[in-house]
Protein backbone atom coordinates (compact mmCIF):
# COMPACT_ATOMS: atom_id res chain seq x y z
CA UNK A 1 0.00 0.00 0.00
CA UNK A 2 1.40 3.28 -1.02
CA UNK A 3 1.64 6.31 1.15
CA UNK A 4 -1.00 7.81 -0.88
CA UNK A 5 -3.44 4.94 -0.19
CA UNK A 6 -2.77 5.00 3.30
CA UNK A 7 -4.04 9.03 3.37
CA UNK A 8 -7.00 7.73 1.10
CA UNK A 9 -8.02 5.19 4.42
CA UNK A 10 -7.28 7.14 7.43
CA UNK A 11 -10.23 9.93 7.32
CA UNK A 12 -12.69 6.50 6.88
CA UNK A 13 -11.02 4.91 9.85
CA UNK A 14 -11.14 7.51 11.74
CA UNK A 15 -14.78 8.28 11.57
CA UNK A 16 -15.57 4.87 11.59
CA UNK A 17 -13.98 5.21 15.08
CA UNK A 18 -15.24 8.09 16.28
CA UNK A 19 -19.10 6.72 15.16
CA UNK A 20 -18.67 3.37 17.87
CA UNK A 21 -16.97 5.53 20.28
CA UNK A 22 -19.43 5.67 23.46
CA UNK A 23 -20.60 9.56 24.44
CA UNK A 24 -19.24 8.35 28.25
CA UNK A 25 -16.45 6.15 29.32
CA UNK A 26 -16.75 4.25 32.64
CA UNK A 27 -14.73 7.19 33.94
CA UNK A 28 -17.92 9.42 32.97
CA UNK A 29 -20.49 7.51 34.24
CA UNK A 30 -18.82 6.83 37.63
CA UNK A 31 -19.41 10.73 37.56
CA UNK A 32 -22.93 10.96 36.10
CA UNK A 33 -24.70 8.04 38.04
CA UNK A 34 -24.76 9.42 41.17
CA UNK A 35 -25.51 12.51 40.11
CA UNK A 36 -28.34 11.10 37.49
CA UNK A 37 -29.67 8.87 41.09
CA UNK A 38 -30.13 12.21 42.35
CA UNK A 39 -32.09 13.69 39.93
CA UNK A 40 -34.47 10.43 39.61
CA UNK A 41 -35.45 10.46 43.08
CA UNK A 42 -35.96 14.35 42.89
CA UNK A 43 -38.45 13.18 39.61
CA UNK A 44 -39.81 10.23 41.46
CA UNK A 45 -40.98 12.65 44.50
CA UNK A 46 -42.76 14.48 42.32
CA UNK A 47 -44.64 12.03 40.57
CA UNK A 48 -45.39 10.51 43.75
CA UNK A 49 -47.10 14.17 45.31
CA UNK A 50 -48.77 13.98 41.69
CA UNK A 51 -50.19 10.99 42.52
CA UNK A 52 -51.73 12.05 45.63
CA UNK A 53 -48.95 11.21 48.46
CA UNK A 54 -48.59 14.46 50.63
CA UNK A 55 -45.48 16.01 51.05
CA UNK A 56 -45.15 14.95 54.99
CA UNK A 57 -45.34 11.32 53.72
CA UNK A 58 -42.87 11.56 51.58
CA UNK A 59 -40.35 13.35 54.04
CA UNK A 60 -38.49 9.67 53.87
CA UNK A 61 -37.52 9.97 50.37
CA UNK A 62 -34.59 12.38 51.44
CA UNK A 63 -33.02 10.27 53.30
CA UNK A 64 -32.80 7.78 51.44
CA UNK A 65 -32.05 9.03 48.47
CA UNK A 66 -29.08 10.59 50.19
CA UNK A 67 -28.32 6.42 50.81
CA UNK A 68 -28.09 5.96 47.72
CA UNK A 69 -26.41 8.72 46.07
CA UNK A 70 -23.50 8.13 49.10
CA UNK A 71 -23.46 4.11 48.15
CA UNK A 72 -22.83 5.36 44.74
CA UNK A 73 -20.22 7.52 45.70
CA UNK A 74 -17.75 4.79 47.50
CA UNK A 75 -18.61 2.07 44.68
CA UNK A 76 -17.18 4.68 42.60
CA UNK A 77 -14.53 6.09 44.88
CA UNK A 78 -11.40 4.54 43.72
CA UNK A 79 -12.11 6.05 40.41
CA UNK A 80 -12.26 9.89 41.54
CA UNK A 81 -8.40 10.67 41.06
CA UNK A 82 -9.19 14.38 41.44
CA UNK A 83 -9.96 13.27 45.24
CA UNK A 84 -6.94 11.66 45.63
CA UNK A 85 -3.58 13.06 46.57
CA UNK A 86 -2.90 16.31 48.77
CA UNK A 87 -5.61 18.38 50.48
CA UNK A 88 -5.58 21.65 50.13
CA UNK A 89 -3.23 23.73 51.89
CA UNK A 90 -4.93 26.08 55.31
CA UNK A 91 -4.40 29.19 53.19
CA UNK A 92 -6.70 27.88 50.22
CA UNK A 93 -9.21 26.10 52.63
CA UNK A 94 -9.52 29.39 54.47
CA UNK A 95 -10.09 30.98 50.64
CA UNK A 96 -12.67 28.12 50.31
CA UNK A 97 -14.52 28.71 53.63
CA UNK A 98 -14.44 32.69 53.04
CA UNK A 99 -16.34 31.76 49.20
CA UNK A 100 -18.69 29.76 51.08
CA UNK A 101 -20.64 32.02 53.33
CA UNK A 102 -20.00 34.72 50.43
CA UNK A 103 -22.48 32.46 48.72
CA UNK A 104 -24.59 32.01 51.57
CA UNK A 105 -25.00 35.51 52.01
CA UNK A 106 -25.59 35.99 48.10
CA UNK A 107 -27.79 33.26 48.35
CA UNK A 108 -30.31 33.90 50.61
CA UNK A 109 -30.82 37.38 49.50
CA UNK A 110 -30.88 36.95 45.51
CA UNK A 111 -34.54 36.09 45.77
CA UNK A 112 -36.48 38.90 43.67
CA UNK A 113 -39.44 37.81 42.15
CA UNK A 114 -37.46 37.58 38.66
CA UNK A 115 -34.71 35.42 40.39
CA UNK A 116 -36.58 32.61 40.74
CA UNK A 117 -37.94 30.02 38.14
CA UNK A 118 -40.89 27.97 39.10
CA UNK A 119 -41.61 27.11 43.26
CA UNK A 120 -40.19 25.12 46.29
CA UNK A 121 -41.99 23.42 48.33
CA UNK A 122 -38.58 23.35 50.26
CA UNK A 123 -38.70 20.33 52.74
CA UNK A 124 -40.25 21.05 56.21
CA UNK A 125 -38.77 18.60 59.04
CA UNK A 126 -41.80 19.49 61.35
CA UNK A 127 -44.31 16.68 62.20
CA UNK A 128 -47.64 17.80 64.07
CA UNK A 129 -45.28 21.33 64.97
CA UNK A 130 -42.56 19.77 66.19
CA UNK A 131 -39.24 19.82 64.32
CA UNK A 132 -38.43 16.09 63.55
CA UNK A 133 -34.39 16.48 64.57
CA UNK A 134 -33.76 13.27 63.20
CA UNK A 135 -34.79 14.10 59.51
CA UNK A 136 -33.07 17.93 60.32
CA UNK A 137 -29.70 15.97 60.74
CA UNK A 138 -30.29 13.58 57.85
CA UNK A 139 -30.58 16.70 55.68
CA UNK A 140 -28.17 18.86 56.74
CA UNK A 141 -25.30 15.95 56.74
CA UNK A 142 -26.83 14.82 53.00
CA UNK A 143 -26.73 18.39 52.09
CA UNK A 144 -23.25 19.94 53.99
CA UNK A 145 -21.34 15.98 53.05
CA UNK A 146 -22.77 13.95 50.54
CA UNK A 147 -24.30 16.79 47.87
CA UNK A 148 -21.22 19.15 47.47
CA UNK A 149 -19.12 15.68 46.35
CA UNK A 150 -21.41 14.46 44.21
CA UNK A 151 -22.13 17.97 42.28
CA UNK A 152 -18.93 19.03 42.25
CA UNK A 153 -17.90 15.90 40.49
CA UNK A 154 -20.36 15.92 38.01
CA UNK A 155 -20.58 19.39 37.27
CA UNK A 156 -16.72 20.55 37.46
CA UNK A 157 -14.60 17.89 37.23
CA UNK A 158 -16.60 15.95 34.84
CA UNK A 159 -19.13 18.23 32.46
CA UNK A 160 -16.61 21.35 32.58
CA UNK A 161 -13.96 18.82 31.06
CA UNK A 162 -15.89 16.91 29.17
CA UNK A 163 -17.31 19.85 27.23
CA UNK A 164 -13.50 20.58 26.08
CA UNK A 165 -12.83 16.55 25.44
CA UNK A 166 -14.56 13.38 25.86
CA UNK A 167 -11.41 12.49 27.39
CA UNK A 168 -12.28 14.81 29.95
CA UNK A 169 -9.12 13.51 32.90
CA UNK A 170 -6.54 14.91 30.98
CA UNK A 171 -8.01 17.96 30.87
CA UNK A 172 -6.55 20.63 33.03
CA UNK A 173 -8.74 22.39 35.24
CA UNK A 174 -6.48 25.72 34.67
CA UNK A 175 -7.09 25.17 30.94
CA UNK A 176 -11.06 25.14 30.97
CA UNK A 177 -11.96 27.34 27.91
CA UNK A 178 -15.25 30.32 28.52
CA UNK A 179 -16.85 27.90 26.38
CA UNK A 180 -17.02 25.40 28.63
CA UNK A 181 -17.47 27.79 31.88
CA UNK A 182 -20.46 29.39 31.06
CA UNK A 183 -22.69 26.35 29.78
CA UNK A 184 -21.53 24.46 32.82
CA UNK A 185 -22.33 27.63 35.30
CA UNK A 186 -25.58 28.28 33.37
CA UNK A 187 -26.78 24.40 33.75
CA UNK A 188 -26.01 24.75 37.54
CA UNK A 189 -27.44 27.87 38.12
CA UNK A 190 -30.94 26.88 36.37
CA UNK A 191 -30.87 23.29 38.00
CA UNK A 192 -31.98 25.27 41.21
CA UNK A 193 -35.20 27.02 41.82
CA UNK A 194 -32.99 30.21 42.42
CA UNK A 195 -31.95 30.27 39.58
CA UNK A 196 -29.68 33.95 39.81
CA UNK A 197 -28.06 32.36 42.89
CA UNK A 198 -27.31 29.11 41.30
CA UNK A 199 -25.44 30.72 38.65
CA UNK A 200 -23.63 32.97 41.35
CA UNK A 201 -22.72 29.77 43.68
CA UNK A 202 -21.59 27.91 40.00
CA UNK A 203 -19.14 30.85 39.64
CA UNK A 204 -17.40 31.12 42.36
CA UNK A 205 -17.37 26.88 42.85
CA UNK A 206 -15.97 26.44 39.58
CA UNK A 207 -13.53 29.38 40.02
CA UNK A 208 -11.92 27.63 43.03
CA UNK A 209 -11.42 24.65 40.76
CA UNK A 210 -9.97 26.28 37.74
CA UNK A 211 -8.15 28.57 39.74
CA UNK A 212 -7.08 25.61 42.51
CA UNK A 213 -6.39 22.90 39.77
CA UNK A 214 -7.90 20.28 42.35
CA UNK A 215 -11.43 19.68 43.02
CA UNK A 216 -11.57 19.62 46.57
CA UNK A 217 -11.27 23.46 47.72
CA UNK A 218 -14.93 23.63 45.37
CA UNK A 219 -16.40 20.99 47.71
CA UNK A 220 -15.25 22.55 50.51
CA UNK A 221 -16.91 25.97 49.46
CA UNK A 222 -20.65 24.15 48.48
CA UNK A 223 -19.91 22.07 51.95
CA UNK A 224 -20.22 25.41 53.80
CA UNK A 225 -22.14 27.09 51.71
CA UNK A 226 -24.76 24.05 52.30
CA UNK A 227 -24.54 23.55 55.85
CA UNK A 228 -24.29 27.25 56.67
CA UNK A 229 -28.07 27.33 55.07
CA UNK A 230 -29.23 24.20 56.34
CA UNK A 231 -28.68 26.17 60.23
CA UNK A 232 -30.20 29.02 58.52
CA UNK A 233 -33.08 27.24 57.81
CA UNK A 234 -33.59 25.72 60.86
CA UNK A 235 -32.92 28.66 62.99
CA UNK A 236 -35.33 30.70 60.22
CA UNK A 237 -37.97 28.46 59.69
CA UNK A 238 -37.79 29.08 56.13
CA UNK A 239 -38.49 25.88 54.77
CA UNK A 240 -38.94 26.99 51.06
CA UNK A 241 -34.77 27.20 50.62
CA UNK A 242 -34.19 23.44 51.60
Amino acid sequence: MTEHDERRIAPSTTAAASIDTPMFNRAAWARVLPFAAYILFIIAGDLLERLGFTEAGLRWLYPVKIGVVALLLALFWRRYAELRGAHPSPKVSLAAIAAGVAVLVLWINLNAEWMIVGTSAGYDPRIGGQIDWALVLARIAGAALVVPVMEELFWRSFLMRWIESADFETVDPSRIRLKSFIITVVLFGFEHNLWLAGIVAGVVYSGLYMRCRTLWPAVLAHAVTNGLLGIWVVVNGNWSYW
